[in-house]
């Protein structure tokens, strides 16, 4: 799977925009705020329907007076298919996805169609950051890859919603409490489920790759982390039968604080290297590298689940790495289309880097023109 070409209008700083790309490793390159990020974020609102950078839509309209939309589309080139992807959005009206000149209705209704990995300098919250950073990439990629699981997790978000509002009301109703919590067990038992088994597979695809980026001296290992207990594995009644053990013991607590204890939305997972937690004991390097391991293992999941290999997205985290990491992310880079952003080529990319495209940027445009 790879974008062929990309064309923008009003796209941040992009006025009017199209490029051809590699089907294998693009680099971008120019100075700070010339728009290179922002070519990485079209393509990735294409195929998420969100941001990696803002929640606001309307960021990602030109500001100029007078601009009233943006528009990105891209063209994607899938082993048996290829699909044609637009993005719009309107200051006064709702945003526009199209696949194949298809409206579609929900964000939901685009995953599944195309498949993108993206790495940037914020990705090391995934080792540093809250319990709900890595919630987010488990949902994200999880949904992406298998849509029971994202019907499951709409399913479940509304239930606890609404077991939250009962939770709230002075007047608890009792009977509808029970009926809630008997749905977001059966819900949450089987997201619980599918968790474990992604981070079986994330564990063991990460292992390998931060073997190869440390030449094996450093043991990765991820762990999910749960407040169910799970030692029967994925055993469905038992973690059931533990589920409402743990539900029931929080219950009074729950009337107190007007929400939810227990359950998948408060999970976690912790990534060790040599049986050290990188969290708390990883140095920056550990910690960067242990992040983009477990980012490159989704590329390998992907293509074992879908039988296509998802686009990479670097922003500007190349540069981060010593030598020898350098030299073991170009290998990866052999089975992929990769978009890399950076300030300056870099010595490893020039001697190394066999086929490539070279995208230099400056305000917006392509400097030596369009199809550059």
């Amino acid at each position: 799977m790879f974008v062929s070409e990309l064309e923008l209008k009003n796209f941040r700083n992009f006025k009017d925009f199209k490029m051809k790309l590699h089907n294998n490793l693009n680099i971008i390159i120019g100075e700070n705020a010339q728009g290179k990020t922002n070519l990485l974020e079209s393509i990735y609102v294409s195929c998420f329907g969100k941001s990696f950078r803002t929640r606001n839509d309307k960021d990602l309209i030109l500001n100029n007076d007078g601009i009233m939309y943006n528009y990105a589309k891209l063209s994607i080139k899938k082993r048996h298919t290829e699909i044609t992807v637009e993005y719009r959005i309107h200051k006064q009206l709702n945003k526009e996805i199209k696949i194949n000149n298809n409206s579609i209705k929900k964000l939901s209704e685009i995953l599944g169609n195309i498949y993108v990995v993206l790495f940037s300098p914020e990705d090391l919250e995934l080792v540093k950051g809250s319990p709900s950073i890595r919630r987010d990439f488990i949902n994200r990629e999880l949904s992406n890859i298998n849509l029971k699981y994202c019907g499951l997790l709409i399913e479940y978000k509304k239930i606890l919603k609404q077991r939250n509002n009962i939770l709230k009301n002075d007047s608890i109703n009792s009977q509808m409490l029970e009926i809630f919590t008997d749905q977001l067990i059966e819900k949450g038992v089987q997201i619980i489920i599918y968790r474990i088994d992604f981070i079986n597979k994330i564990n063991k695809i990460s292992h390998k790759i931060h073997g190869d980026l440390t030449k094996q001296k450093e043991n990765l290992v991820v762990e999910y982390l749960s407040n169910i207990s799970l030692e029967n594995g994925k055993n469905y009644d038992k973690i059931e039968e533990s589920y409402r053990k743990k539900i029931k013991s929080k219950i009074e607590r729950e009337k107190r604080l007007g929400y939810t204890l227990v359950g998948p939305h408060r999970d976690d997972f912790n990534l060790f290297i040599n049986n050290q937690e990188v969290k708390q004991f990883g140095s920056q390097g550990q910690q960067r590298t242990a992040a983009l391991s477990l980012k490159l293992s989704e590329i390998e999941l992907i293509k074992n689940e879908t039988n296509e290999y998802p686009i990479l997205l670097l922003d500007d985290v190349f540069s981060e790495l010593d030598l020898q990491r350098q030299g073991s992310l170009l290998k990866i880079f052999e089975k992929t289309q990769t978009i890399i952003t950076s300030t300056s080529f870099d010595e490893v990319l020039k001697n190394k880097a066999k086929d490539y495209k070279l995208i230099k940027i400056k305000n917006g445009k392509s400097v030596g023109g369009l199809y550059e």
